[in-house]
């Protein structure tokens, strides 16, 4: 087991890490940015080093004084959490190089699946089902076309190192994939420095579902049950629940199984989630995230297991600490992402927290980072924290949630918690019954 872990993030993933440690008895070192000295994980952490001024690029993202707080604390392994540098090979190799263990996976498994034409190609080749769509990168507007029709329209065009919507095209007619195409490699160049796009069959109404894995790194893989994941505003998560209300035990245990051995076949060591779109019963791999997920606690809560110690256990030669037919699904959980935004146009609110009460009972868990007379800084992120809620069944556990968001207080800023509770009274979300699309047209109907 690990000595001292050095955090490589900040905010509520970076004090969930660090209890994970505590837990674990390993020592803990943070680094943080000037805006951040007075956060909780700074104040909580054995060790903390600055590491620069506020923007990320010359903070959080500084690979060169991340590896000199190691060196300068003594840390041996470094967890990047979500976001930030948890996704970037080159820092895992140089960590490597360096003897310092990175939490998560091998440099070249991150480089493939960060490729989502190669992380296609790869997961065709493992027997995971694909989006039908063009094999690689289009090379010109021909290409494009005789794709399309091949395919059939809608059709969708998307950036080969995309995320985050930007990139992303769909094209209903031959003119709308002219218009596309060169719209989206613009997009693409500018934001990813890359502008290879690839094209799928756009699938009109599906949901957004995901599996969390882990590998050992020597042959064995496990899943955990997946995510339902599809309210969704601008192609980003909002709310996320377990298990799916959309998908059976049969389904369940088939995509799971197809993605363990999937993960064996692959060496891959770590956590990860393999993301699918999902429709008429069938799944369709979209990519997959070699690190730990935000919606990460909903697992956690059907499980039992954790898995940031998991994490840790396998990048210290440990091992799974189960197999799958250890691996059981209890009750229903949901998690709510409470950012620091205006819950109707999400433009972003930071600024002074004057009063913060989080609820409690039975099945609730708040993962946050700030206090009362915590200022929020206007350079990261706007997650302020995450309500996750468990039940025996979803009926139980949205009854939950509604008494939770009625607890919530946030005052001093702008939240998406009113959001939330106009969410968890509606029929269609009590009912189970949307889509990726359904957030967007809620709110649109709303305005």
């Amino acid at each position: 087991m690990f000595q001292k872990v050095l955090i490589a993030n900040r905010g509520e993933i970076a004090l969930r890490v660090l209890r994970a440690c505590k837990e674990l008895g390993i020592q803990t070192v943070v680094v943080h940015s000037t805006a951040d000295s007075d956060a909780m994980h700074v104040r909580l952490a054995d060790e903390s080093v600055c590491i620069g001024p506020p923007p990320a690029r010359e903070s959080y993202l500084n690979i060169h004084q991340i590896v000199a707080a190691c060196e300068i604390t003594g840390a041996d392994a470094v967890h990047p959490g979500y976001g930030f540098l948890s996704e970037n090979a080159k820092f895992a190799d140089i960590l490597a190089a360096h003897n310092i263990t990175f939490i998560g996976p091998s440099g070249d498994h991150i480089r493939v699946m960060g490729d989502k034409i190669e992380a296609k190609r790869t997961a065709k080749r493992l027997g995971i089902p694909v989006v039908p769509g063009s094999d690689g990168a289009i090379s010109d507007e021909k290409e494009a076309k005789r794709v399309a029709a091949e395919i059939g329209y809608p059709v969708i065009i998307k950036a080969s190192a995309g995320g985050g919507g930007r990139g992303m095209k769909v094209a209903r007619t031959e003119a709308d994939l002219e218009v596309g195409l060169h719209t989206a490699k613009s997009e693409a160049g500018a934001a990813f420095g890359d502008d290879a796009v690839y094209i799928e069959k756009y699938l009109e109404k599906p949901r957004h579902i995901e599996l969390q894995v882990f590998g050992d790194g020597a042959g064995r893989g496990v899943h955990f049950g997946e995510r339902d994941c599809s309210l969704q505003r601008r192609h980003q998560k909002v709310w996320e629940e377990a298990n799916s209300p959309a998908l059976n035990a049969e389904e369940r245990a088939r995509i799971g199984g197809i993605c363990a051995k999937a993960i064996a076949d692959l060496g891959y060591s770590g956590a990860g989630t393999i993301e699918f779109l999902y429709e008429n019963g069938e799944f369709y791999f979209i990519e997959m995230n070699t690190r730990l997920q935000v919606e990460h606690p909903v697992t956690e809560a059907i499980t039992g297991i954790d898995l940031v110690h998991e994490q840790i256990r396998v990048a210290s030669g440990g091992g799974l600490s189960v197999r799958q037919e250890d691996i059981k699904f209890n009750g229903h959980a949901i998690e709510c992402r409470i950012n620091a935004e205006d819950p109707r146009t999400f433009t972003p609110s930071p600024g002074t927290i004057t009063h913060f009460h989080t609820p409690g009972g039975l099945g609730v868990r708040v993962d946050s980072g700030v206090y009362s007379g915590y200022r929020i800084p206007p350079y990261y992120d706007s997650l302020i924290g995450k309500l996750i809620v468990h039940g025996r069944n979803r009926v139980e556990c949205m009854m939950r949630l509604r008494r939770a968001l009625d607890e919530f207080v946030v005052d001093g800023t702008k939240t998406t918690l009113p959001l939330f509770r106009d969410l968890v009274g509606n029929p269609d979300i009590a009912n189970g019954d949307y889509d990726i699309h359904w957030l967007e047209k809620y709110l649109a109907d709303e305005d």
